[in-house]
């Protein structure tokens, strides 16, 4: 059930960074991560209200609040990236690095155990993504694009490391207490620039938020069941899903190594559960 769950999640944040980077390129992106940190907030809310929690300690939203930190980062500069039309940068260095220093994580400093099978699959899921992004390929201005790659890198990182730390008993608060950092965190920048957006792309922001939150939610449920090491790659799969939205969506043309990495995705999956 545990990579059933995080493949769920992997499918949600696949949806998400291709609507967000979409709206990201048709208005401020400062505005698209907050309100979508918004709707993030609504629907983690009501959810963690709706599950019930044995007992909710204070150690558990604080995890989730410094996993909220993550995400925060993550979407910042995610988004920024996205904005500049340099989706074949960030997303393979936010998504490789940021299952890399993940799965570091988890087995140095939580004692994670990975088998040979999922280890295979870890193996091959950091060379996957980087293909199925483009492999890196980038033209002029990509020192900056990389550098929001990294940053992004880094929340996404802790986001799941952290949020992998709250205990079961809590329930869903701990993703509730991460959206109400990540709304605090990026409060400040958001009221330096136009808040502002039409009613029709504010609905849009809050809903891509609120499957973000989905998203984390069905994360978390994942690393209650599974390895973090196992589930953080699983849920890291993510990428792949902009690049068929693409095909179906916008007409786009995959490469040879997309292909590749599509594939490699594929045998990573299967392996990583039979793991």
């Amino acid at each position: 059930m545990g990579p059933l769950l995080a493949l769920a999640s992997a499918v949600c944040y696949g949806i998400v960074d291709f609507a967000g980077g979409l709206l990201s390129r048709r208005a401020p992106f400062t505005s698209i991560t907050f309100f979508g940190q918004l709707g993030g907030l609504l629907l983690a809310g009501i959810a963690a209200l709706l599950v019930p929690a044995g007992a909710v300690h204070p150690i558990d939203l604080l995890w989730g609040a410094l996993s909220g930190i993550g995400s925060g980062t993550a979407m910042h500069f995610l988004n920024r990236g996205l904005s500049r039309g340099a989706m074949s940068v960030v997303v393979p260095v936010s998504a490789v690095t940021g299952v890399a220093l993940s799965v570091l994580c988890g087995v140095l400093a939580l004692g994670d155990r990975p088998g040979a099978l999922a280890w295979t699959g870890i193996a091959v899921t950091v060379p996957a993504l980087w293909l199925v992004a483009g492999g890196g390929a980038g033209g002029r201005g990509s020192d900056g694009q990389m550098g929001d790659g990294l940053l992004a890198s880094a929340g996404v990182a802790v986001q799941y490391v952290a949020l992998g730390l709250a205990g079961p008993s809590a329930g869903l608060w701990p993703v509730a207490a991460g959206r109400v950092a990540a709304v605090l965190l990026l409060l400040p920048t958001a009221t330096r620039h136009r808040l502002r957006l039409p009613g029709r792309l504010t609905a849009q922001a809050l809903l891509v938020g609120a499957g973000a939150a989905l998203g984390l939610i069905l994360y978390l449920l994942a690393a209650q069941r599974q390895l973090l090491a196992v589930v953080v790659v699983l849920a890291s799969l993510y990428p792949a899903l902009p690049v068929v939205l693409g095909l179906a969506l916008l007409h786009e043309r995959v490469t040879r190594r997309q292909t590749a990495g599509l594939l490699g995705a594929a045998a990573a999956t299967v392996l990583l559960t039979l793991g």
